[in-house]
């Protein structure tokens, strides 16, 4: 059963890569510098089954697991992060969100367009003065007869202008007390509802990020997901989950920083001989595969224990935590690796450099990691 499971992984990152280097590797400098969001290519990730990986298959999804989950976003992400990341934000925090808590007519009517790449979606927490400090929100939602009308905004929104659909989580109760959010589900085009401004990031600039905006925005009761009150035990569950994907999002980076820095180390010569023959050379080398076999270690425990419907908080906030750090060490000794020709765009690990960035800060930063594991091993 063990050899059966691998084979599969093995199925599912070899077609994923060949995916990636075919469909995405040979633009990923010009959706880089010109942050194009290539919504086409997220309809040919939907046939292949990319956009509903968790998704079951009575619902147009793949029926995978969270280690094919990770096994896929790994290898999207060793040739692009930006790519990557769209698919981590789709899968996990909107899509996953309906999934796991809409009822059965909110699933039929959203999960097939999500889970075939037909629909593009995004989920929206974060506010410009409450990032980590989600429990005092400022997006209102206040009833009215059978509908809510929703005022306020969210920014740092993944998909927030090309997004069919929407899951957002506002305030329906006093600041900072519990059970004062829920969570909405919200199509485009709907009055009173539109994205902002669109951010010019330092890195996974080919995934589009902007605000969302909430103008006497009316929708029908029938949006709520799950009751009223549940919105951040919703948005924690939901996170638990997502982390493992960031996870898996910062050891593709890694890895396409480290086999890029390996080639190059064998190819580099100086002094007569190949870099890679320098031991300090290597010893950077060995740490950076030393800390990306970790990394994937944690992530895929993790993946294992979500798979087995186990507590994942702990592991998954360690994976997040771990494999994010991992990521941006790996890309700095790339980038040194490489030397003066690793500052420049014609090379990739300056890309790989500045998308690392963005994993210890999305979906939690490493400290509010740390706050979550010290909060599990205390419990």
């Amino acid at each position: 059963m063990v050899t059966e499971t691998f084979e599969n992984l093995d199925l599912i990152a070899q077609s994923t890569r060949e995916f990636a280097l075919r469909h995405i590797r040979p633009f990923v400098r010009e959706w880089d510098e010109k942050q194009h969001f290539p919504i086409g290519l997220f309809n040919h990730l939907g046939e292949l089954g990319l956009m509903g990986v968790l998704v079951p298959d009575v619902y147009g999804g793949a029926g995978l697991n969270y280690a094919a989950y990770v096994t896929a976003i790994i290898e999207i992400s060793k040739v692009d992060g930006a790519i990557g990341l769209s698919m981590a934000a789709h899968n996990s925090l909107c899509t996953n969100h309906i999934l796991q808590f809409g009822n059965e007519d909110q699933k039929q009517q959203y999960i097939p367009k999500l889970a075939t790449g037909q629909w593009i979606g995004a989920w929206g927490l974060t506010e410009p003065n409450t990032g980590s400090d989600a429990g005092n929100m400022r997006t209102v939602a206040v009833q009215d007869g059978d509908y809510w009308i929703l005022n306020g905004s969210k920014n740092f929104i993944t998909h927030g202008k090309s997004g069919d659909v929407a899951v957002v989580i506002a305030r329906t109760g006093a600041p900072n007390t519990h059970t004062n959010a829920s969570a909405f589900i919200l199509e485009k085009n709907t009055p009173g509802f539109s994205a902002g401004k669109k951010e010019d990031k330092l890195g996974m600039r080919a995934s589009e990020t902007t605000e969302l905006i909430f103008q006497d925005c009316r929708i029908h009761k029938s949006q709520l997901l799950g009751k009223v009150g549940e919105g951040f035990k919703q948005a924690l569950a939901i996170l638990d989950g997502g982390r493992i994907s960031i996870a898996a999002l910062g050891i593709g980076i890694a890895i396409g920083a480290y086999e890029a820095a390996l080639q190059y180390a064998k190819e580099r010569h100086q002094f007569g001989k190949p870099i890679a023959e320098f031991q300090a050379i290597q010893f950077k080398l060995a740490d950076m595969a030393t800390q990306i076999e970790a990394a994937r270690l944690l992530t895929y425990q993790a993946a294992d224990l979500k798979d087995r419907k186990l507590p994942v908080s702990k592991a998954s906030a360690m994976a997040k935590y771990y494999t994010s750090e991992v990521a941006v060490k790996v890309a700095n000794e790339a980038v040194q690796i490489f030397g003066g020709y690793g500052y420049t765009k014609d090379f990739p690990v300056e890309k790989y450099y500045r998308d690392a960035k963005l994993c210890t800060i999305g979906e939690g930063t490493s400290e509010i990691q740390k706050m979550v594991i010290g909060r599990e091993i205390l419990h």
